[in-house]
């Protein structure tokens, strides 16, 4: 063996196999999580086995697919439903694991040709694409529930008059889902190679990586940190005031869903939202309190601290913690960056953070159902949820935010960068090497 082939590093591969590796534990770890999550709820006394089909249906909705209500009971009655939402403590876990599978084979490398990355990325999205269709057609089921189920009397009487059963199925759209899925997947392998300090990238990126990755990375810690700490009040919750099993279904379907829209609220954002009927926001009650019986509220740090006044605490945490995230981000960056620099870098990270949290954070849910050609019978029936953010509002205050946390958490970085980091040398001073 010549010394040559001694001297190469070790190249992982990745070809088909580990794609294939990649997308299986990426899905495990969102089905495991989902089924759950669906379990804890109450998911698993559906009629008629439908519980597999329904985590299927959780895992398309996690990845921006989009699946679809209905309902009827023959001529005497039938339902309109909606919902739209996204599951992401499961598109946490899929994003997570999946993210781990396409770095793990490019590690220990400084550099990789653009056509290397792009194909290692087509592999995965191939296998994802066709995980993504078979999730599509297994994410369907109609079964069938008693009309006393709902919980009104007249209506068990005229369906046991009757003979009829109200038929509930749900099923997905094919073609915005594969859409949806691939976007989400891109989205997901652009963040794992923008975070990892080890990922290489194509030659002609480098001299973006100073600037982007630490300040990816921060957001990606401070996310986490929000969820970490959700966790464990979550937990807290559920040793010491009851009804564990709907506090662990929140924190595995939810718990960031609840978090994020902390943390903008924490920042001065304002959601828009209304609470009508049975359904309800499980946790923590005050959000239920000012959504409901408006016909559109708004819930922000005023509104909240209406109703609970440690609500300000949320400006604290949030203080703290992009503190510490800024904190991060200047230890990671070059010791040659400039305050202000990080000021700008934490300003852009954190106000496209925000703009994320507000796309994927929407809630839009309803259901009606109509007898005998009378439209909605309103009562127990039907309802509404929805919850929008005023976006712009909110993008516009995490810039401020960023700026002010940038340049101040930029600050104690400079005692402690990285060992082996210098600011730059004087002029003339590396001129000459060191003496020996």
């Amino acid at each position: 063996m010549s010394s040559l082939s001694l001297s190469r590093p070790a190249v992982a591969r990745h070809g088909w196999a580990q794609a294939f590796g990649a997308v299986l534990a990426g899905l495990v770890a969102m089905g495991v999580v989902a089924a759950l999550g669906l379990w804890a709820a109450g998911a698993a006394e559906l009629p008629d086995n439908a519980f597999p089909r329904v985590v299927a249906a959780t895992v398309v909705t996690a990845v921006g697919g989009t699946v679809e209500l209905s309902g009827n009971a023959g001529w005497l009655a039938e339902s309109d439903a909606g919902l739209t939402v996204i599951p992401l403590s499961v598109t946490l876990a899929g994003a997570l694991v999946l993210a781990a599978g396409f770095l793990r084979p490019l590690r220990h490398r400084a550099v990789a040709g653009a056509g290397e990355l792009a194909g290692w990325a087509a592999r995965i999205a191939v296998l994802w694409l066709l995980a993504l269709l078979g999730l599509s057609f297994a994410a369907r089921k109609t079964f069938s529930l008693s009309l006393g189920d709902l919980g009104e009397d007249a209506l068990s009487d005229l369906g046991d008059l009757f003979g009829i059963s109200l038929r509930v199925g749900f099923t997905t759209n094919v073609p915005a889902t594969a859409f949806f899925g691939l976007l989400w997947l891109a989205g997901v392998l652009v963040l794992a190679l923008l975070v990892s300090r080890g990922a290489p990238l194509p030659g002609r990126l480098l001299r973006f990586q100073e600037s982007v990755r630490p300040a990816a990375y921060a957001m990606v810690v401070l996310l986490l940190a929000y969820v970490g700490l959700g966790v464990v009040i979550g937990l807290v919750v559920a040793a010491t005031r009851g009804h564990p099993a709907d506090t662990f279904a929140v924190i595995l379907l939810g718990m960031p869903n609840l978090v994020w829209l902390a943390l903008t609220i924490g920042l001065g954002a304002t959601w828009n939202g209304r609470v009508d009927g049975p359904f309800g926001l499980p946790m923590p009650h005050v959000l239920d309190e000012v959504l409901r019986g408006r016909e559109t509220a708004e819930l922000n740090l005023g509104t909240l601290a209406d109703h609970d006044g440690r609500v300000w605490w949320l400006v604290a945490v949030d203080a703290v913690l992009l503190l510490a995230a800024a904190f991060v981000m200047a230890k990671r960056s070059p010791a040659r960056m400039r305050s202000w620099q990080h000021a700008v870098h934490m300003a852009v990270a954190l106000a496209l953070t925000v703009l994320m949290i507000c796309l994927v954070g929407r809630i839009d849910t309803h259901h009606g159902l109509s007898v005998l050609g009378i439209g909605d019978l309103g009562g127990g029936l039907s309802g509404e949820l929805f919850l929008r953010p005023e976006v712009w509002t909110a993008v516009g205050l995490a810039l401020l935010w960023g700026l002010l946390a940038g340049f101040l958490g930029g600050l104690p970085a400079r005692p402690a960068r990285h060992r082996g980091q210098v600011t730059e040398a004087p002029p003339g001073d590396g001129a000459h090497g060191p003496g020996r």
